[in-house]
């Protein structure tokens, strides 16, 4: 079986999992203006696979133009892991990765994603329980670089010895959540133990990227194979695009992707999935014009496509070179 993580170009930009965000739709939407090399799906509970519940089951939609397509997975138990790896290779996807970061305590209390940071027994018996139900699907780790305390050597030399195929690196630790900047200096370390030890695994670099020469200076400097980039892409919807240039969108252009956004996750989602999560997005559209907030109050508030359209119509009537 092919494995996509060896057919990517370097470097390699991925768009980061995150949830209620990276849904189908918006994974769609960020591929109509800079497509990344690899999308994540939302990362979604083993037992909720399982169970066949659908709000669950919703999060592992996609459609073929989003290949190579991921489904980032999260749960204790390795016997799940192996039944939903199966049920993974049958869906379709290209690839499994494992969430080993989020750090909501809700989650990390229950000893899941960051809480096996300090389970290495039952961490390796995950891994390889993933890799036997993949029948051959390449098997990834995404994780943080300790739990209290930075973890980095440890960590690292230990999820690398257990042959995976790629490791994200976000770079804090789980109780740092996101309110330091990250260590970048500790992602190169990474790679480093990743050479000394002559493993293959590529290694990718998450945490503070702001554009997409950010992205190519980090990658320049802290050696890695490539990025993931998450909160980035709020800012940026062309942050994939490599050559590093920015692209400035006009407010017209802006206010029309935003429309067919809505439109998609209209057609998409229907009445499956509430309205209210589309809202987040719109400050990605609605931004660096006058009385751009005022524009926004007023879109948050909104509960349908066409409350969206119509709020949207006196601006949409700009001079052509807005």
């Amino acid at each position: 079986m092919k494995n996509f993580w060896k057919s990517l170009s370097k470097p390699i930009f991925i768009l980061s999992p995150m949830d209620d965000v990276t849904d189908t739709v918006f994974r769609r939407i960020v591929m109509s203006c800079s497509k990344p090399d690899a999308f994540f799906t939302e990362f979604v509970n083993c037992e909720g696979i399982l169970h066949q519940a659908p709000q669950v089951l919703q999060k592992l939609k996609y459609s073929e133009i989003e290949r190579p397509i991921v489904a980032q997975i999260w749960g204790k138990v390795p016997k799940s892991y192996f039944k939903v790896a199966q049920i993974l290779k049958e869906m379709g996807f290209d690839g499994i990765d494992i969430n080993m970061g989020c750090p909501e305590s809700g989650i990390v209390k229950k000893g899941c994603c960051s809480a096996l940071i300090n389970n290495h027994k039952l961490t390796g018996e995950i891994i390889q329980a993933t890799k036997d139900g993949a029948g051959g699907l390449p098997v990834s780790v995404k994780t943080r670089l300790g739990f209290r305390t930075l973890q980095t050597e440890e960590w690292v030399k230990f999820l690398l010895e257990q042959n995976i195929d790629a490791l994200t690196l976000h770079g804090r630790t789980t109780s740092e959540m996101s309110k330091v900047p990250a260590h970048w200096d500790e992602i190169a370390k990474a790679v480093q133990i990743r050479n000394e030890l002559g493993k293959s695994t590529l290694i990718l670099g998450n945490g503070d990227i702001s554009s997409s020469q950010d992205a190519l200076d980090k990658i320049k400097e802290y050696k890695v194979d490539g990025v993931m980039i998450g909160r980035g892409v709020f800012k940026d919807l062309w942050i994939f695009d490599k050559s590093g240039n920015k692209y400035q969108p006009t407010l017209k252009e802006k206010l029309k992707l935003l429309i067919k956004h809505a439109e998609l996750y209209d057609k998409v989602w229907g009445n499956t999935r509430h309205f209210v999560i589309l809202r987040k997005f719109f400050k990605s559209y609605v931004n660096d014009f006058e009385n751009a907030s005022d524009l926004r109050i007023k879109l948050v508030q909104t509960n349908s496509l066409e409350e969206v359209k119509e709020l949207l119509i006196p601006y949409l009537k700009l001079n052509p070179k807005t």
